[in-house]
């Protein structure tokens, strides 16, 4: 008995032989998903996991594209808050339609084209609900590939990586144009003006609204006139990402500036729209994809082959950051406490950018940064160079993406000096 016990223990402990069908059906299994290599880590969340995994005590993260308080903290605003209580139990979770809600659709129009704007009244404009900002982006990218196949977008240098692989991967040719001047830390203006006249008529360009990402470097009132008069003499089309609207100066309407001067021109325009930085709704994904026409038949036309691409993708957008984004805008007590919490954290950005170049100032620093003030938005892009940038972290703990960005919003009144006197060290001349 027990011979025969330690038997059955023996072949409990060996692996079961299986019959030469399975075993090839396993093989084959094993070896067809043998040849995927590892993605490499996004540059921007990279910097995070590496933040999350060091035990210092002095760690500071100014690599997040998410706001945060002076204490470092997530927020949530009040008007969010409130417009969460009002759905709470009272709306209900059905499916929207593919294009998403009409009523977030038309504040969004509002907050882009004007209150009172004579295309939302004409109805000239196609516009869908999107998933924030890189939807509305990746929505027009397919709808550019599939209905001018030969076309190509222009987009800056630099710009936010994921513009790349958006295009890239709706398999849009792309070709660059020069925007930011490094040694000046500023606008390359004569360089831009220079692209956009060589560029083939008809080009597409990306352009960034307001707060560009990531330099913070935004041309002036008067220059976005003479890009928008070249784009006419070219018959360029402008798509504008507009990521930061509020944001960017705590003026809605002053960050749309850039879109009306090219509207007032005459320009059909595309404009992709986000919440997640001007209300802290990063996590909902809502935003807005909007494509002004030459007449009303014409927009309900592409309206619909929007929603047709919309629909393999992820068929119908989510209906919560919808409800929140249309019940603040639609309600004019929330929609002044917004403007009311927009522009705080708009302020608090700025008035971390000073407090940056003061203390570098106060410590002596031979080098220039008045660029810091200049630029506008949540990033500050420093001038740093990758080899600056990898000391502050292996020697202060201070993280952020390598190309030197640094996010305002991780600049807090309790850091902002360590913050400092680690650039100042690693600037200096030796």
């Amino acid at each position: 008995m027990a011979m025969l016990s330690r038997a059955a223990s023996s072949a409990a402990r060996r692996p079961a032989l299986l019959p030469p069908r399975l075993l090839a059906a396993r093989a084959m299994a094993s070896s067809l998903f043998g040849h995927v290599e590892p993605a490499p880590k996004d540059p921007i969340l990279g910097v995070t996991e590496a933040f999350l995994a060091d035990p210092s005590p002095d760690k500071v993260n100014v690599g997040v594209g998410a706001y945060r308080d002076d204490n470092g903290q997530p927020v949530v605003l009040s008007c969010v808050r409130e417009a969460e209580r009002r759905i709470a139990g009272n709306l209900n979770m059905e499916y929207l339609p593919m294009g998403g809600s009409i009523k977030m659709i038309e504040e969004s129009l509002k907050l882009a084209y004007g209150e009172d704007s004579g295309f939302i009244k004409d109805k000239r404009i196609a516009a869908v609900q999107a998933l924030s900002g890189t939807g509305a982006c990746r929505l027009f990218a397919d709808f550019q590939k599939r209905f001018l196949p030969d076309s190509q977008i222009y987009i800056p240098t630099p710009t936010w990586s994921n513009h790349h692989n958006i295009w890239r991967d709706a398999h849009v040719p792309q070709k660059t144009f020069t925007y930011y001047h490094p040694e000046s830390r500023g606008l390359d203006f004569s360089g831009l003006m220079n692209d956009i006249k060589n560029a083939p008529d008809g080009s597409f360009f990306l352009l960034h609204a307001c707060a560009h990402n990531p330099t913070g470097v935004d041309p002036t009132e008067e220059q976005w006139r003479e890009i928008s008069h070249q784009f006419k003499v070219k018959k360029h089309f402008p798509f504008f990402d507009m990521a930061y609207q509020g944001f960017a100066s705590g003026d809605p309407e002053r960050d749309a500036k850039a879109i009306r001067i090219f509207l007032e021109d005459g320009h059909q325009i595309g404009c992709a729209q986000s919440y997640a930085k001007n209300m802290g709704l990063y996590g909902q994904r809502a935003g807005c994809l909007s494509i002004l026409c030459e007449d009303e038949m014409q927009a309900v036309a592409v309206k619909s082959q929007l929603q047709q691409i919309a629909r393999p993708m992820y068929s119908n957008p989510p209906v919560h950051g919808a409800l929140v984004v249309s019940i603040i805008l639609n309600d004019p007590e929330l929609k002044s406490l917004w403007l009311k919490e927009v522009k705080g954290m708009a302020d608090r950005i700025i008035g971390m950018r000073k407090a940056l170049k003061e203390n570098l100032i106060k410590l002596g620093s031979p080098l220039s940064w008045d660029h810091i003030t200049n630029q506008i938005g949540m990033f500050c892009y420093s001038g740093m160079t990758p080899e600056q940038v990898d000391r502050l972290t292996n020697e202060y703990h201070i993280y952020m993406t390598r190309n030197g960005r640094i996010s305002m919003a991780g600049v807090t009144t309790g850091n902002v000096a360590y913050l400092a006197n680690a650039i100042h060290e690693v600037t200096k001349p030796n």
